[in-house]
């Protein structure tokens, strides 16, 4: 097992960018994950690292050796590709043996290999199937079991998921992170999911533009967005502009609407904020954290008094979507208890604590 570097790593394609400027440093044994829309740049920074592309500035490490310009095949990596890429015409046992054939082992070495690789993904007993007699889930575990037989020092997984459906997409990533964890193996995996990203990884990296905006934990990510992309496309928020009113201590007051003050703390921040009295500023807030509270009372903080436009109920949770003011809306979660559910046309006050306003540049 090793970890991988990346040192300010790009790729051009023609007169196109595919990436620009990737510096990270992936550890041994993390699950590290590429998140973007599509067109980012995240498959093209992995197949950098599979060595299916060369970068065009920039230097990438495995551990201390350099493998910039080393080819796929020395590079000892396992890759599970977004379609599979499995051989129709071979059987189950057949695909998992191909690249333990290709290193020219002893058919028992291969028989041994290929039965613990097909026990580590639950495939005991379907050696002799044929690729187009097996579920798409059963397709996806021989892909990886695959690519694990060769045991990689690094595993690379490119939207592995994203031909399951939703509930066999769940059972599954649990299922990749359960291998991970028990082999310790340095996994690099793309996906345009948020949920995928934030159950499975160690650390992030979020991508637009083929530009990297953040790199943390799915916590740090979630929480304390780089930016006002990484806050809107990481789960749901909501976003309004504004203006800087008063600076006093570490309070920060923004104006959204002069019938909408915000106060928040100035450590909740972007770096690339402006808390300078007159700034324009944007104010993310989840819409989880946002409570209830007595219309008639005066005593909370940021308090927002508005009309229900829509009630959602998904059994879980209730969502309103409210008119704040002309041009503001604001979206709140509540986890249902049972009470019961406001309708469109209904008047609620919420509350907005002020630890959990954060400001984007």
């Amino acid at each position: 097992m090793s970890g991988v570097t990346l040192e300010h790593v790009s790729k051009t394609f023609g007169e196109a960018k595919g990436v620009e400027n990737v510096h990270i440093d992936i550890k041994q044994g993390e699950f590290f994950t590429f998140l973007g829309p599509s067109g980012c740049g995240k498959t093209t920074t992995l197949r950098m690292i599979a060595g299916f592309y060369y970068p065009s500035q920039g230097i990438i490490r495995f551990g201390d050796m350099e493998m910039t310009n080393v080819p796929p095949h020395k590079r000892n990596t396992g890759m599970v590709f977004q379609n599979y890429a499995l051989f129709p015409h071979m059987t189950v046992f057949e695909n998992i043996a191909f690249g333990l054939q290709v290193r020219k082992m002893s058919k028992q070495q291969i028989k041994e290999k290929v039965e613990q690789a097909q026990k580590l993904v639950h495939l005991d007993g379907y050696s002799d199937r044929r690729i187009d007699q097996l579920s798409g889930g059963q397709q996806q575990r021989v892909a990886l079991a695959r690519a694990l037989v060769i045991e990689p020092s690094i595993l690379l997984l490119d939207e592995p998921l994203s031909n399951l459906d939703a509930k066999l997409r769940e059972e599954t990533r649990y299922e990749i992170k359960r291998l991970q964890l028990e082999l310790g193996i340095t996994t690099i995996y793309v996906t345009h999911d948020q949920a995928e990203a934030m159950s499975m990884s160690d650390r992030i990296m979020v991508m637009q533009s083929g530009e990297v905006q953040q790199i943390g934990t799915p916590h740090e990510i979630y929480n304390k967005p780089a930016n006002r992309f990484v806050a809107s496309f990481i789960g749901e928020t909501n976003i309004w502009e504004g203006i800087v009113r008063e600076v006093t201590g570490n309070e920060v007051l923004v104006e959204i609407h002069q019938s909408l003050m915000l106060k928040g703390y100035v450590e909740n921040a972007s770096s690339s904020a402006d808390l300078s009295v007159g700034s324009k500023i944007a104010v993310s807030v989840r819409p989880e954290v946002i409570e209830q509270c007595n219309s008639n009372s005066e005593e909370y903080d940021n308090k927002v008094q508005c009309e229900i436009t829509v009630s959602e109920f998904n059994g879980a949770s209730v969502n309103y979507m409210c008119n704040v003011a002309e041009n503001v809306q604001i979206k709140a979660m509540f986890i249902n208890q049972g009470s019961r559910v406001k309708q469109s046309g209904e008047s609620i006050a919420f509350q907005i604590p002020k630890e959990s306003i954060y400001f984007v540049g």
